[in-house]
């Protein structure tokens, strides 16, 4: 499917989430399912309200019959796999042991299932391994997907025509996002919830799940590895530091010295901390401060792209483009537009 597509699947999908028609979610789950990556969706999905009564997503466990969990207790999910048939969303938990992470095959049931609703313009999902459902299936057959690192080797193996990237939380491909493993579920899916709703409504659901909104850097800095034993108080002092400062020019060199390391030193601890370079964490709190002031004020986009540290419309428009999908001015009316239409109540 070309970008171009990918990008118009993903506009009807915000927009019916704009027009307030319950977005359904299907969570087809497989024997053997990861008993946490079952729990996210749910757990995230269900958090995403305009009040406490009214939300934005209906989440249904859906699967061929009952199934065991890696956690050692079975499943049996109130729905059935007819539900992928109108969902608007499908997502694939994590699985621990079965054909797609054992021998590359997928159970005739839900891989026609799968396969047609990714064929009627669903937009498909999978957390750590279950991104090998969706491989099985050939959905992600020349696609950039992201599952656990530790299953690196055997999946790359099972999957070669995926571009895979062990490095990241997840990959957004635009009608089908795949995750690393465990907790980088939440971070998809409250990614997913700020796309559709925006950030105040994903900060608010992450503020329920306890979680952060937004967590830094990606897998890379979990993976088992060697690592040599590090002095001082790290970079997070820094960081919070360079967070205050996020309309002013600050440069490697002045976040160096505040943490008193060489420039050298600073960004290998940095790396090793966030997954990232300096400039590349401090680029994605800029974007993210610009999404926040283009829905919360009505500052212009100059002046929006100055108070964020992104220097001018130009480049705030390319770094929104690029992080997102959307353009400042189209990102405002859309997000402002939801909140006129429907006000979202403050978490009791």
């Amino acid at each position: 499917m070309a970008a171009t597509d990918r990008t118009s699947g993903r506009e009807a999908i915000l927009r019916k989430n704009w027009a307030m028609v319950p977005h359904k979610i299907a969570v087809m789950a497989l024997d053997h399912v990861v008993g946490y990556d079952l729990g996210t969706p749910p757990q995230v999905f269900n958090a995403a309200r305009k009040s406490d009564q009214d939300r934005f997503y209906d989440v249904r466990v859906c699967s061929a019959g009952p199934i065991r969990s890696t956690a050692g207790f079975t499943v049996i999910p109130d729905y059935g796999l007819d539900e992928l048939a109108t969902a608007d969303t499908v997502l694939v938990p994590g699985i621990g042991a079965g054909g797609p992470v054992t021998d590359g095959t997928i159970p005739p049931e839900p891989r026609e299932a799968l396969l047609a609703a990714a064929a009627r313009g669903a937009r498909i999902v999978s957390i750590c391994t279950g991104a090998s459902v969706l491989a099985a299936a050939g959905l992600l057959d020349g696609r950039t997907a992201a599952t656990h690192w530790a299953w690196a080797r055997r999946i790359s193996g099972l999957y070669p025509r995926v571009n895979w990237n062990f490095d990241v939380l997840f990959v957004d491909d635009g009608d089908i996002l795949t995750s690393a493993g465990v907790g980088a579920g939440v971070d998809l899916c409250l990614h997913i919830v700020r796309n559709d709703h925006g950030a105040e409504t994903a900060n608010r659901a992450a503020r329920r799940c306890v979680v952060p909104a937004v967590r830094q850097g990606g897998q890379a800095q979990y993976i088992e590895r060697p690592v040599p034993p590090v002095a001082g108080a790290g970079t997070e002092p820094t960081r919070a530091w360079a967070l205050d400062r996020l309309a002013e020019p600050v440069s490697l060199e002045e976040m160096a010295a505040h943490a008193r390391m060489s420039v050298r030193t600073f960004t290998r601890r940095f790396r090793d901390e966030t997954g990232l370079s300096p400039r590349q964490w401090l680029l994605r709190q800029r974007v993210v401060h610009a999404q926040l002031l283009l829905e919360s004020t009505d500052l212009g986009v100059e002046t929006v792209a100055r108070r964020s540290g992104l220097g001018s419309a130009t480049a705030l428009r390319q770094h929104l483009q690029a992080s997102i999908g959307v353009a400042p001015s189209a990102y405002r009316r859309i997000f402002r537009e939801s909140a006129f239409r429907h006000p979202v109540q403050s978490a009791s």
